[in-house]
């Protein structure tokens, strides 16, 4: 098996770049994906061309690495692999049509790897956890299933659905998270500059007047002085507490626990988080029950699966009386975090038999509820947005105008 691997990774693709001439002496050039020069060299002569010129492609100096594999890629690598294997296109053949038509460089190098696995005589569940950043253990028990049963493509075709809904789902989260954020950062923004400034050239005005300003008038001068002399410090130890945020609840288990917790409870945006987690964990159930894991191994999947700590911990205890010979829904019941609507479709689903499809229900119905939440809250947000740029733009012209208001009733 060594030296089969060995061969196929002698022979896997290269990127050229070659120069000929045809039959009219015309000088033609592009690019061609081989396993040698003399090969490449070879086929380009079967086309007619002479006075042929190849060589391997540079890399890039900058950028040559390409863009990262996201989820979205790993779904479009399950559709496109179940699509082929079901219009009986093998495997292997498949990963090599996937692998010759990416751009990206590290998406490519993935797929050739896969490929030279399985070519070695590696299953596809084997050549995928040799990549656990991209291919978690939910995709390949999943993948091992499919395998086993013999309906790989049906069960890469559902992944890639599973995927793209848990991608769908995430993006509505941001969206969720991204509305507030930006309410805040406006407002930050936008009295910053007023204060720095706009606020001096009415303060060099006010000078002339020789008399004594209004309280409020005095308060937004002190700010305006403050953010000019401290002004960096503020941004500087903004952006720290926000990167000591992101590296702590990389690092702390219990910090990003405490983070999860306080997201749920935050007004508007809690119920989502909260929707969004029991959308997971319902399709994930789902999916993996329903590709013939046990249900215990397919909860321990789950608990990775849900987004947020506080349903993770949860859904391990459920695993954990499930394990002993609770019934799920007698554990979710107890968990004190799963509502009863879907306490009372695992117990239906567990007596019918039919569980994986009363998950689906259940994620199709609280997948619902998020879009229409984060639509809600975007239509609600974007006036509030303006209601605070017109609040903070018309308290401070209030505060700048005081002075002259009373002047004029001064000299009346």
């Amino acid at each position: 098996m060594a030296v089969a691997t060995q061969r196929a990774q002698d022979l896997k693709l290269q990127t050229f770049i070659w120069q000929g001439k045809d039959k009219r002496g015309k000088v033609l050039k592009g690019e061609i994906e081989g396993k040698g020069e003399a090969l490449v060299r070879a086929d380009l002569r079967k086309q007619g061309l002479t006075g042929i010129v190849v060589r391997k492609k540079p890399k890039a100096l900058f950028g040559g690495s390409g863009k990262p594999v996201k989820a979205r890629d790993i779904a479009f690598f399950s559709r496109q692999i179940a699509t082929m294997m079901s219009s009986g296109v093998p495997l292997v053949q498949s990963l090599h049509i996937l692998s010759a038509g990416q751009k990206n460089p590290k998406f490519r190098k993935l797929v050739d790897n896969i490929q030279t696995e399985v070519e070695g005589g590696s299953a596809l569940h084997e050549a995928l956890a040799k990549h656990p950043v991209q291919f978690d253990e939910l995709y390949v028990s999943l993948v091992k299933a499919g395998e086993s049963a013999g309906v790989l493509d049906t069960v890469l075709a559902t992944i890639a659905d599973y995927k793209e809904r848990m991608e769908s789902i995430k993006g509505k989260i941001k969206k969720a998270l991204m509305y507030p954020a930006i309410v805040i950062f406006i407002s930050m923004l936008i009295t910053a500059m007023l204060l720095i400034y706009v606020i001096p050239q009415f303060q060099d005005a006010f000078q002339s007047f020789g008399a004594d300003l209004p309280g409020f008038t005095m308060m937004v001068i002190n700010a305006s002085e403050w953010m000019q002399s401290h002004g960096i410090w503020l941004l500087l130890g903004f952006i720290a507490a926000v990167a000591g945020i992101v590296f702590a609840k990389k690092r702390s288990r219990n910090f990003a626990r405490t983070l999860d917790r306080l997201l749920l409870r935050i007004p508007i945006v809690g119920p989502i988080m909260h929707k969004a987690a029991l959308a997971r964990f319902a399709r994930t159930l789902a999916i993996t029950f329903r590709a013939g894991v046990p249900l215990v191994e397919a909860l321990e999947s789950v608990a990775g699966a849900t987004g947020n700590i506080i349903y993770s911990d949860a859904t391990k205890q459920i695993m954990s009386d499930v394990s002993v010979g609770h019934p799920l829904n007698l554990a979710l019941r107890q968990s004190g975090l799963f509502p009863h609507m879907v306490v009372q479709m695992a117990a239906i689903g567990e007596e019918a038999g039919a569980l994986d499809a009363m998950m689906v229900k259940v994620a199709e119905f609280y997948e619902e509820e998020v879009n229409n939440a984060v639509d809600t809250l975007s239509t609600a947000l974007e006036p509030l947005i303006m209601v605070v740029i017109g609040g903070i733009v018309g308290t401070i012209v209030v505060a700048m105008y005081l002075p002259i208001f009373k002047l004029a009733a001064t000299i009346g």
